[in-house]
């Protein structure tokens, strides 16, 4: 087993930019005051708003695409001992 170790505050810095830049780069995208694509731009705000810090967050923490599959995917059951009685 590994040693547990703690997150360096630059790291938590980081994330926390990164997640902050992610939330309002999504409330632009969503309330239509940037729009994700120009004929001008292409879609190069979606990419700035949304995919750039997506990649910060998944280059700083990767483990987290596996850990939130593992959340929403259905535990089975084990069945332990015979199915009729």
């Amino acid at each position: 087993m590994r040693p547990q170790v703690l997150p360096s505050p630059h790291h938590q810095r980081l994330l926390g930019a990164a997640a902050l830049w992610l939330l309002g780069g999504g409330t632009l995208l969503l309330s239509t005051l940037v729009p994700a694509h120009t004929m001008l731009l292409g879609w190069t705000p979606a990419f700035w708003l949304l995919g750039a810090p997506l990649v910060v967050l998944l280059a700083l923490e990767p483990s987290w695409p596996r850990q939130l599959l593992a959340l929403c995917r259905p535990r089975r059951r084990t069945v332990r001992g015979a199915a009729w009685h």
